[in-house]
């Protein structure tokens, strides 16, 4: 439709929408560390505008008495613990565990990622050795905000859990549809 005979102009009006879906906008800045790496960060200039993801081995025959998980108490209370076994969908049964009851605390970790993307956070995503817990999650984050998630398993520093990674991610999907969320991408 023209008003006042003006010519019709679609770049300038795409132009316009895509400049105004920018606006605003702040993509999620996720970082995957190991235990060693984090305490060491933890001793010197801790990020302010960061919220943690951290697992850690839970407590039995693979670990010693004194294990504990990293404390980040000094630095942030923004943190989302969860002790879970690094392993995969074959051994699971030897753990007592199915896919069902493996990390039944991922619906309550992907209202805490999108608490953090709204506030605007950063993402520390750690695990003992930063190759595989937390890079599963890392990767699930990049899949659903960003449709990226690949460059993760294409990375040969890590090797992301696949099991964190589709419970992560299919936990964001029902986030997701349950609150209405739009992502960046327009699904």
């Amino acid at each position: 439709m023209l008003r006042n005979n003006a010519p019709f102009l679609p770049h300038t009006i795409i132009y316009l929408i895509i400049y105004q879906a920018q606006i605003g906008v702040k993509k999620l800045k996720i970082s995957i560390y190991s235990r060693k790496s984090i305490e060491k960060l933890l001793e010197k200039d801790f990020p302010e505008n960061a919220v943690v993801i951290s697992f850690y081995d839970p407590p039995g025959k693979f670990r010693d008495a004194e294990y504990r998980p990293v404390d980040y108490s000094a630095k942030t209370n923004c943190i989302f613990q969860a002790a879970l076994h690094d392993i995969d969908l074959a051994v699971l049964p030897k753990y007592h565990l199915t896919y069902e009851t493996y990390f039944p605390e991922v619906d309550d970790l992907a209202e805490f990622i999108f608490n953090a993307k709204k506030e605007g956070k950063d993402i520390i995503c750690q695990c003992e050795y930063g190759e595989s817990r937390s890079s599963g999650c890392a990767a699930a984050i990049h899949e659903y905000f960003y449709k990226d998630g690949i460059k993760i398993f294409a990375d040969y520093r890590y090797y992301p859990n696949q099991m964190v990674y589709h419970k992560v991610y299919d936990a964001l999907e029902r986030y997701g549809i349950e609150n209405d969320v739009i992502r960046e991408s327009g699904e």
